[in-house]
């Protein structure tokens, strides 16, 4: 498997509009983070997991020829705005996308046009699929674990496909998911910024958090410009875990 990170910021995106911190005013690629989402390779297939208002961008940086499925892990506009963009991955046949039901309803309430009976020709055709916390599934022989974590009062999902998990958006987990969380090579995680958020865990949290599930690697996503800068903080954390960025490709 490889996985490869297309945006690795917050929701605002890095550089923030607006800001002139010496993060967002950084000539370090490393420090340019468009909204967060990923794309995991098993072998000949493209598994995206999240869809941001940046993806029509993020998929021509990454040379993206196809996508086989789609995974959301919730319903927010930094994860599913970027659903219509989606379309030339369409043409051929309808693409799989897995949420939860409520992510589905959103997604119907938001794009109507997209499940229309006579559908206008060349929207994005989408066969969604329910998932739940609860029941592993598959894609072709792919196996995957959702995973339920907490988005403050929000419950959301994260994903488990082999020795690799995905996790986005996290504030707190239930010992249930940090038990199927144990044993892997990859684990990937947010941790928003340094100081505490409402909804999001901090370094501090995360960084805990990996040490208690101790995974062979880790690496932190949607990050905010007030984590600093990269080239400074890579130094403060363990030598296993690592600030992901725009770009990095994994292996696994």
């Amino acid at each position: 498997m490889k996985l490869q990170f297309l945006g690795t910021g917050t929701s605002t995106g890095v550089p923030q509009l607006g800001c002139s911190c010496e993060v967002c005013t950084s000539s370090d690629p490393r420090d340019n983070r468009l909204r967060c989402s990923a794309l995991l390779t098993v072998g000949s297939k493209n598994i995206l997991i999240d869809c941001t208002p940046d993806f029509r961008y993020q998929a021509l940086r990454a040379g993206i020829e196809h996508i086989d499925t789609v995974l959301l892990t919730h319903s927010h506009y930094d994860h599913t705005g970027g659903i219509d963009d989606l379309r030339p991955f369409t043409y051929a046949r309808p693409l799989p996308m897995y949420a939860e039901k409520n992510v589905i309803n959103d997604i119907r309430n938001r794009l109507p046009y997209c499940f229309m009976e006579n559908p206008y020709p060349g929207i994005p055709r989408l066969d969604v699929r329910p998932i739940s916390p609860q029941h592993s599934f598959m894609v072709d022989d792919i196996e995957i674990v959702p995973l339920r974590v907490m988005h403050y009062n929000l419950p959301i999902v994260g994903f488990r496909i082999g020795r690799m998990a995905y996790i986005t958006d996290c504030l707190t987990m239930p010992d249930e998911t940090k038990a199927q969380l144990r044993d892997l090579d990859v684990l990937v995680l947010n941790a928003l910024r340094r100081t505490t958020h409402i909804s999001h865990q901090t370094l501090d949290d995360a960084l805990a958090l990996i040490e208690q599930l101790a995974p062979r690697r880790a690496y932190l996503t949607h990050m905010s410009d007030r984590m600093g800068l990269h080239s400074d903080i890579q130094s403060i954390v363990p030598q296993s875990v690592e600030f992901a960025y725009d770009g990095l490709c994994v292996e696994i």
